[in-house]
C-alpha cells in the first residue's frame, strides 16, 4: 500500500496546479509573496496530495467551496515544507461549522472534582482522524497576515505535535554545537511567559499559550510564521527550536 501511496503522491505532484487554485493563493494565502519560488512550488505539489487524500465536510449547513479548501490546504502545506512528513497520516477528515461552535471540555481543580462544560471554538484538533474549523474565522486570514494569531496554523501545529510528540518531551536535537536540550528550553519559555502574563508586560506570545505546554506550542507556531522578526528578537531560543521543528527560518525571507 506504501508504494501505491508513493506512485499516486508523484503522479499528484506532477499534475498542472490549478489556474483557480493560484488566484486562490494570490488573494487568500498571507505568504505567498513572501515565500521564495522554490518553496511555492513545493508548496502547490502539498496542497494538491493534501486536497486529494483529506475529506472536506460542511456541518450546520456550511457549503465546502474551493475557497475553503485552498485556504485550509495552503496552510496546512506550509508546515509541510521541508520536513519529512507523509502529509498528516493521523488525519483524515476537515470539518467546517458556519461559525464558533461548542466543545465539550473537562476540568480538574485541586481537589480532584471533575467539571465539564462547553466551550464556543473557532478550531479543534483531535489526535486521530479530525480537524474542525469555523467557517468566519478563516475568511480574515489573508487580511490579517502578521496579527500573530491564524488558526490553521495553530491546529496543524496540534498536528504536528500529535505525529511528533513534541510537547510531551520528545528530544529534537538541532544541527549545531551548544544548543540547549529541548525540553529545558521549552519549559523555561513557558514558565517565562506565566510570568510576563502576571506582571502585565506586553507579550510577543498570546497568553492563550500558558493554558498548557501544548497550547504554548500552538501559539508559538503561529508567531513563529506570522511574526519571525519580532519572535526571533524576543525569544531567540525559542525561535531557534522551531526553526529545528520546522526546517524553515521565516524571518530570513525577504520577498
Amino acid at each position: 500500500m506504501g508504494l501505491i501511496r508513493d506512485w499516486q503522491r508523484r503522479r499528484l505532484r506532477r499534475e498542472p496546479f490549478p489556474s483557480s487554485w493560484e488566484e486562490l493563493l494570490r488573494q487568500r494565502f498571507g505568504f505567498y509573496r513572501r515565500l521564495p519560488d522554490r518553496d511555492l512550488e513545493a508548496l502547490r505539489a502539498h496542497i494538491q496530495v493534501f486536497l486529494a487524500e483529506k475529506v472536506f465536510e460542511g456541518c450546520g449547513g456550511q457549503a465546502v467551496t474551493d475557497r475553503l479548501r485552498v485556504v485550509v490546504a495552503a496552510y496546512a502545506s506550509l508546515l509541510l515544507l521541508h520536513r519529512s512528513n507523509q502529509c498528516y497520516p493521523l488525519l483524515g477528515t476537515v470539518l467546517i461549522y458556519p461559525s464558533s461552535f461548542a466543545a465539550p471540555v473537562s476540568y480538574v481543580d485541586t481537589h480532584g472534582v471533575v467539571t465539564e462544560v462547553l466551550e464556543e471554538r473557532l478550531g479543534e484538533s483531535w489526535d486521530i482522524g479530525t480537524i474542525v474549523f469555523a467557517a468566519d474565522s478563516l475568511e480574515g486570514l489573508g487580511a490579517d497576515y502578521g496579527a500573530g494569531l491564524n488558526v490553521i496554523l495553530h491546529e496543524f501545529a496540534h498536528q504536528v505535535d500529535f505525529e511528533e510528540g513534541i510537547s510531551a518531551g520528545a528530544v529534537l536535537r538541532w544541527p549545531r554545537e551548544g544548543c540547549r536540550d529541548w525540553t529545558d528550553l521549552w519549559r523555561s519559555e513557558y514558565h517565562r511567559m506565566r510570568r510576563q502574563r502576571r506582571r502585565g508586560r506586553p507579550q510577543v506570545l498570546d497568553p492563550y499559550g500558558t493554558e498548557s505546554v501544548t497550547e504554548f506550542f500552538a501559539v508559538a507556531t503561529e508567531v513563529f510564521f506570522e511574526q519571525p522578526v519580532r519572535l526571533k528578537a524576543h525569544h531567540p531560543g525559542l525561535y531557534q527550536e522551531l526553526q529545528a521543528v520546522y526546517r524553515q527560518d521565516p524571518a530570513a525571507w525577504n520577498r
